[in-house]
């Protein structure tokens, strides 16, 4: 079954809707928080469910690793290991691998676990049957994803490979004897930011016939302007009645400007990795908890945002956990900050349905451009 995109309104190239999958349907625009090891750090299922998110991301590398994907399969899946209840997503781990820089071939990717040392070949064939095992709502296709700035060459080849993959990934999951009944299969697009093979890497991948698409490799060292014009190239070729997703994707100029281009998903550490580190997102930007001028800061983190779930308590109070390495400071700041990502996107959705997406979109860049 494809993963159903249905437009519920449209504005200024932006989109909003629902995505129906076999697993269940969300809302979009959609952030999906990043659960990289079956957890988002410092957060429970029960979290992320009452801070209103729809899809959580798992990693396939991490999880392969440890606990093993048997472990996880023989106990229920990711819903029934973790006992988030909502819908996930499984990145292929190809992204993990490649920036480990392991040995790459035809065949696969043969890399050194980052927990052992123990070496291990991951093939699209491997990402499928994994991803099917550990019961993602969504898998994604292995594909290659270079570091950016790169040659025309390195992208040439990443393109070409990840054609290659996708054609053996997508055959591996339809050959699974359940995976297409409860799951969806991504696609990839790659290209860097050369605009004609990003459009020549999405019609491959159309070719294939995925049940979704996304656009990878970008947001991995160019500048924002470096990434528009491939975004707009990919999302004019892909279809419209399925959903489109930009990987590794999570502030939030990028994140309206890539909407105003059509796209629909996105996921992301950054909400969680700034909080652990004392970076907070505010309505007006980010604010660095661990100024010394918020020693004595009787405030909250962001007036703005009174339902934060860290409103009760007030900057100085929030610093003091940080700088004496109170893991309840960083549980609390990342509660904030994925709450107030969530919020902002449910804003930029609202902003679509109500015909000033342009508004907030030039809102949104005064802040945070």
């Amino acid at each position: 079954m494809k993963a159903i995109f249905h437009e519920e309104a449209t504005c200024d190239g932006a989109r909003a809707g629902q995505v129906d999958t076999p697993g269940g349907s969300f809302t979009t625009p959609c952030f999906m928080p990043v659960g990289t090891r079956g957890a988002v750090r410092h957060l429970s299922s029960k979290d992320l469910g009452d801070l209103g998110a729809e899809v959580v991301l798992a990693n396939t590398y991490h999880l392969m690793l440890r606990p093993g994907v048997e472990v996880v399969r023989d106990l229920g899946g990711l819903r029934g290991f973790t006992g988030w209840q909502g819908l996930s997503l499984t990145d292929s781990g190809g992204y993990q691998i490649f920036s480990l820089q392991p040995r790459v071939d035809d065949v696969g990717a043969e890399f050194r676990s980052t927990y052992d040392g123990s070496i291990h070949k991951l093939t699209p064939e491997g990402a499928a049957g994994v991803q099917a095992d550990l019961g993602a709502d969504i898998q994604m296709v292995l594909d290659v994803c270079s570091a950016l700035p790169a040659t025309d060459a390195i992208v040439r080849q990443a393109v070409d490979r990840t054609s290659a993959w996708a054609v053996r990934g997508r055959k591996a999951f339809l050959d699974h004897p359940d995976a297409q009944q409860r799951q969806c299969q991504f696609g990839i697009v790659q290209g860097g930011t050369n605009v004609a093979l990003r459009t020549e890497s999405a019609q491959r991948t159309l070719e294939v016939g995925f049940d979704g698409y996304a656009i990878g490799g970008l947001s991995v060292g160019e500048t924002r302007d470096e990434m528009l014009d491939p975004v707009s190239a990919v999302t004019t070729v892909l279809p419209a009645d399925q959903p489109r997703y930009f990987m590794g994707l999570g502030d939030p100029a990028g994140l309206v400007e890539v909407v105003g281009r059509g796209v629909d998903m996105f996921d992301c550490v950054l909400p969680t990795r700034h909080a652990r580190h004392g970076t907070v997102l505010t309505s007006s930007g980010k604010l660095n908890l661990r100024n010394a001028r918020f020693a004595t800061d009787d405030d909250p983190l962001d007036p703005g945002f009174p339902t934060s779930p860290a409103a009760p308590w007030s900057r100085a109070y929030l610093r003091h956990l940080l700088m004496t390495d109170e893991p309840t400071g960083r549980r609390l700041l990342s509660l904030h900050n994925l709450a107030w990502l969530l919020g902002f996107v449910d804003r930029l959705r609202s902003s679509i349905s109500e015909g000033r997406f342009a508004q907030f979109r030039a809102e949104t860049l005064e802040v945070w451009g």
